[in-house]
């Protein structure tokens, strides 16, 4: 089969190390190959740059195991062409013999062109999915404690949002903390409703009529202090 890469390199990557097989061609040989495991910290990455580099590596392979990768793509980038393969393609590609190292697998499939790179954005397009996603998840996450607050409410036998559209727009919110503050009375909670809400004052009292404890008190305390930190 023919060699579509020369200098190539094939990167086996767990959690604390990483074992790298290079196979270059040599004049006595034919094919020289070696193999070197290296710790996956920077000091040990930046030995594994150097060493990949005094072999004149070209190409560099390496399977997308869980974050793993991207410490290890991420420092050789600039320096290689690396290809991050998908473990699936690894797997499905006939021939594999069980005594032979990842590494090597990797370095053999990707020297004759048997593999082909997943896409890897490049570092701007990566640092806004970090923040897009996290934003997201945060996002997320406020929802799940407005969920939080409404299950305590109700708990407490607290019908506001059967009444308010918004449990925490600024008329709710005013009644919540009241309720944290000890108040119980419904005529004394139904007062801050603003606007279109004033008309379902009535109805306000009644679904503010409850059992809201101290333990309630607590809970939603702590859920909209929470909230308060996402925003």
């Amino acid at each position: 089969m023919d060699r579509l890469v020369e200098r190539c390199a094939g990167l086996d990557v767990p959690k604390a190390s990483v074992t790298a097989c290079a196979r270059i061609p040599h004049e006595s040989e034919g094919l020289h190959q070696e193999i070197r495991e290296i710790a996956a910290t920077t000091r040990g990455l930046l030995l594994l740059r150097d060493w990949l580099a005094s072999f004149e590596v070209r190409s560099v392979g390496m399977e997308a195991t869980r974050v793993y990768w991207k410490p290890v793509y991420y420092l050789l980038e600039d320096d290689f062409e690396c290809w991050l393969l998908n473990a699936r393609h690894l797997k499905n590609v006939p021939g594999r013999k069980h005594d032979v190292k990842d590494a090597e697998w990797i370095c053999q499939l990707a020297e004759h062109g048997l593999v082909r790179p997943s896409f890897v954005p490049p570092k701007e397009i990566r640092e806004l999915r970090n923040l897009t996603r996290y934003r997201k998840r945060q996002i997320e996450e406020r929802a799940e404690d407005v969920q939080r607050l409404e299950k305590v409410l109700q708990e407490a036998g607290t019908k506001l949002s059967s009444v308010a559209t918004r449990v925490l727009g600024p008329s709710g919110r005013a009644m919540i903390e009241a309720l944290i503050s000890g108040t119980t009375d419904p005529e004394v909670l139904a007062e801050p409703a603003k606007r279109r809400l004033r008309s379902k004052i009535p109805a306000l009292k009644e679904a503010l009529e409850g059992n809201f404890s101290a333990h309630h008190a607590f809970m939603v305390g702590n859920i909209l202090a929470h909230a308060d930190y996402l925003d």
